[in-house]
């Protein structure tokens, strides 16, 4: 596979299918500067309103030993299989001297609003797309609003969405509960290489039957516990039973997808208005 160039984005959102990757296949990928390697993935932090992957958690390594840092996936420019990659424009210097976060805490969105104001990126909550004035990360710096001089969340919006951002380590394992009962566990997540929108949780069913893995859009989810490391969609067993299966080792293109939605019957979202950040009900 050759390495792939990363696509830009207007506000009005990519016109092809991008590609779908497998969240776990992306950990332990490096992290590539301008200037060198700075580390390892090893996490990918998530908003649980738009399931969106805002931050890449990253192991700095024998560089700069026993630091994790957080690098937007704004700064993603594009995805390399070949090398094992994530490349980005930074410099270690840059990337050194980043705020100092805690990877025993959560992520406050005061933390996020400080990163922001490090890197020059707007606020992803504040706007009317899912990366707040962009559908999705572009490689064109002209098309964000920095953040100092910009609008700033007001702070009742910085106390309602703190935090929200959520681990896919710490979802994977989550209990699926249909609205007849319990099937199985989210194993995986695929995530849009174009906007880092987490589209499909992988399940694993074994639990109920044995057997093939399904893929359940996030849109359809109805709420989480996470209390109970729980996951509750709107299907039921025989509906998610009956889907398609899907195969880790093959490629989900915009006709599979298709089969998937019409398997449920549900609308595409590919064919609707750019997407807000706010986009399904808040977590339980």
């Amino acid at each position: 596979m050759a390495t792939e160039p990363r696509r830009t984005s207007s506000p009005g959102g990519p016109a092809a299918a991008p590609m779908l990757r497998r969240a776990r296949d992306l950990q332990g990928y490096a992290i590539g500067a301008a200037d060198g390697d700075i580390g390892d993935v090893r996490d990918f932090l998530f908003d649980d309103r738009s399931w969106t992957v805002r931050h890449i958690v990253v192991d700095t390594g024998r560089w700069l030993p026993g630091r994790r840092v957080l690098i937007s996936a704004l700064e993603i420019r594009r995805i390399d299989p070949v090398g094992l990659r994530l490349v980005t424009d930074l410099t270690r210097d840059k990337v050194e001297h980043s705020p100092d976060m805690d990877a025993d805490r959560p992520v406050s969105r005061q933390m996020e609003a400080r990163l922001a104001e490090y890197y020059g990126h707007p606020f992803y909550w504040v706007g009317p797309y899912r990366w707040g004035p962009v559908a999705a990360p572009t490689a064109d710096p002209a098309a964000y609003v920095p953040p100092r001089g910009g609008p700033v969340p007001p702070p009742e919006a910085r106390e309602a969405d703190d935090p929200h951002l959520r681990s896919t380590g710490e979802v994977a394992g989550y209990a699926i509960q249909a609205t007849d009962g319990r099937l199985g566990h989210v194993v995986d997540f695929l995530v849009e290489e174009e906007s880092w929108a987490i589209r499909y949780l992988i399940v694993d069913p074994r639990s109920w039957w044995p057997g093939k893995h399904v893929l359940i859009a996030t849109e359809w989810l109805t709420g989480v516990s996470w209390d109970r490391s729980e996951v509750a969609v709107d299907l039921s067993r025989e509906q998610i039973r009956s889907a398609p299966e899907y195969d880790p080792a093959g490629h989900i293109d915009r006709e599979w997808e298709t089969r998937l939605f019409a398997a449920y019957g549900r609308p595409p979202y590919w064919d609707r208005r750019p997407e807000g950040w706010h986009l399904y009900p808040p977590a339980a």
